[in-house]
């Protein structure tokens, strides 16, 4: 709007305002309220018992047709009680950060003796519900709906025709005010008609479809989630250990003996590598599916994974697939058992700190790996193709690492989590993951020389992991724990090592300890056996170190290099390559463009489509095509291949 010409009878009053006060830009007599101090400090719960009792949690998991668990809770009070303050879980276990799915809990009612409770919001912490409590009071029924997403847009999808993943946490009230180790929970759950259902929890009966269990404390409850399916097979694959599968189909369930026989080995190498246990019974929940969403999540007991549909039946050709499993079993002795002093917390509401994440997931990342290489889960080709992808990335993808160190991705997962983002080469992401777990090689590799070959890292898993066995509590640890008991292995200066390599940016790529083991990374013009298999999977083509981008398989842009060829031309997420060299643009095309140009002096070039404009780019690109491989320096067994042979006897 344009505002007319001020009037010679108001400029004078304009100019006649009183000056302002030195330090403050604002005129004299505006209204200026003062901030009160709020009272949102993190109340810390209490280690004592729910004095209310036992609550009864009932789960109706029916309507896989609307994907809708309706859950009813009873939650016993005591008679001087005049408010129930609930919590609905927001720091989950494994997620690292607060990422409870309150938006997807509706339709609450809350009522004592057949009468409706008034209940409100705390406007400070939105995860607590406060109801109203008439005198008198013997118990609270709280009544509401848990909608698993019904397509991946809305989150991840829990609930399909042929099975679900129902997780305690996310469908659940705790009393606020103390440690959930002390609230006591009994569960039952009705599910759909002859489905079969995995959980770790003990003391299972089952009437009809619907299952019960014995009287557990609500941590346990929240760490033994369930996996349940039309499609279900079961096998025990060591002592008190079970691989529990659910699947779209019933031929995904066609598990050959020489495959069940690596899973058998991949627990035989893990009581090889830690020498003691930290649970009693483990069940391995597996949903070979494309269309529950995907999940790799620990817990002590048990852990949720997730494979392609045909990864049992197709075994050869999905073996870049079967990582997820090792990892998470891994995670019952390092994040479940063995967890970080700040991480862990008394509750569900108390904030987690994350720094230590590069031992906890760095380490898990590294023995998921070997553990899968040693069992045969996976070949040890496919390790060496992972981790060749792994070096290219922080050899020559990553030009963040100038400004941001490794221990401060470790708070990624509150920052942005896993939310798509612009230029993730730039910002950089959860890279305490993949540069933790070369870097831990690295220390392998110290380890190996300074001993002459008599120790390694395995001897750092038995003596930090494998301790109190049979002990399935938490045992926290610190840096300084890291250090000494890395130093009880071998003496290093491991303080100085692991400040430097994590906690400080602008390191070399973290290459060292591959190098160590005898091997190179070098270039090739085809992709390795697991950027193949990620790339059939993900129905994307991955030029990230030659033209700098990912595209999918109509062209559109998924991923940019900074300060790569295609990011210089001005392409960038979300457009589209219409034609190469004036055709029409296909996977085959930009590669034969790609591998010409290296023999030629005339750049590549482009139809770009950007909403609704085209515009043609030329990139000077000559490079060829290229993609990561690790190769061995010299010929004959190298100190990796070392590290990845099997342990277990027999």
């Amino acid at each position: 709007m344009k505002h007319p010409a001020l009037s010679a009878a108001i400029l004078p009053l304009l100019l006649a305002t009183p000056a302002l006060a030195q330090g403050d830009i604002r005129p004299a007599g505006n209204t200026a309220p003062e901030q009160a101090q709020l009272d949102d400090a993190t109340p810390l719960p209490a280690d004592t018992p729910w004095p209310g009792g036992t609550i009864a949690l009932d789960i109706d998991a029916t309507d896989t047709t609307r994907g809708v668990y309706r859950v009813t809770q009873t939650i016993p009070v005591t008679a001087d009680m005049r408010e129930l303050r609930l919590l609905v879980p927001e720091w989950l276990p494994g997620n690292h950060a607060a990422r409870g799915p309150i938006n997807l809990i509706s339709g609450i009612r809350f009522t004592a003796g057949g009468k409706v409770l008034e209940w409100k919001r705390n406007p400070l912490d939105v995860y607590e519900l406060i109801v109203d409590l008439p005198q008198g009071t013997k118990a609270v029924k709280a009544e509401f709906v848990h909608t698993s997403p019904i397509t991946g847009s809305e989150g991840r999808i829990t609930m399909t025709q042929e099975m679900l993943n129902l997780q305690w946490e996310k469908m659940s009230f705790y009393p606020a005010g103390h440690y959930v180790r002390r609230i006591a929970v009994k569960p039952t759950v009705k599910v759909p008609a002859g489905w079969q259902v995995f959980t770790a929890l003990d003391g299972k009966t089952r009437e009809n479809d619907t299952v019960t269990w014995q009287t557990v404390d609500y941590e346990t409850l929240v760490d033994s989630p369930i996996f349940a399916g039309k499609h279900a097979e079961r096998w025990e694959v060591g002592e008190n250990v079970w691989l529990d599968a659910v699947a779209d189909k019933p031929k995904y369930l066609d598990l050959a003996p020489e495959n069940l026989a690596r899973f058998e080995r991949l627990i035989d190498e893990a009581d090889a590598l830690f020498g003691a246990r930290h649970f009693d019974h483990y069940d391995i929940l597996l949903a070979l599916t494309d269309r529950m969403g995907g999940i790799g999540l620990e817990h002590q007991r048990s852990a949720e994974n997730q494979y392609e549909p045909t990864a049992l039946i197709d075994w050869d050709e999905m073996d870049w697939d079967h990582n997820v499993v090792s990892h998470e079993l891994v995670h019952s002795w390092n994040g479940k058992y063995r967890r970080p002093a700040d991480l862990w917390t008394p509750d569900y509401r108390t904030p987690m700190q994350d720094s230590l994440l590069w031992l906890y997931e760095g380490q898990t990342q590294l023995w998921g790996w070997v553990l899968a290489a040693r069992s045969g889960l996976q070949t040890k080709q496919t390790f060496l193709d992972a981790f060749a992808t792994y070096a290219a990335n922080y050899s020559e993808g990553q030009p963040g690492r100038a400004f941001r160190s490794v221990a401060d991705t470790t708070n990624d997962p509150i920052i942005n989590s896993r939310r798509p983002i612009p230029y993730s080469s730039l910002s950089r992401s959860e890279d305490y993951y993949v540069e933790g777990a070369l870097t831990w090689i690295e220390a392998d590799q110290i380890i190996r020389q300074g001993t002459r070959g008599k120790k390694g890292l395995d001897d750092f898993a038995k003596a930090f992991f494998g301790v109190n066995d049979g002990d399935w509590g938490q045992l926290t640890y610190d840096f300084d724990e890291i250090v000494a008991t890395l130093n009880g292995v071998y003496p290093y200066d491991w303080a100085d090592f692991l400040t430097t390599r994590l906690l400080e940016p602008n390191q070399p790529a973290p290459l060292r300890g591959l190098e160590m083991g005898g091997y190179q990374l070098v270039w090739k013009d085809e992709p390795n056996s697991y950027d193949k298999g990620r790339m059939g999977n993900g129905k994307y083509l991955n030029l990230f170190y030659s033209l700098g981008v990912n595209l999918g398989s109509d062209g559109t842009v998924t991923g940019t290099l900074w300060d790569g060829p295609a990011f210089d031309a001005g392409i960038v997420n979300g457009n589209t390559i219409v034609a190469v060299n004036g055709i029409a643009y296909s996977g085959d095309t930009i590669e034969q463009a790609i591998a010409a140009a290296k023999d030629s002096d005339k750049p590549i070039e482009l139809l770009v489509k950007r909403g609704e404009t085209y515009r043609t780019v030329a990139i000077d690109y000559h490079g060829g095509l290229r993609y990561p491989w690790l190769e061995p320096v010299t010929k004959g067994e190298q100190p990796l291949d070392r590290f990845l042979e099997p342990r277990a006897g027999g």
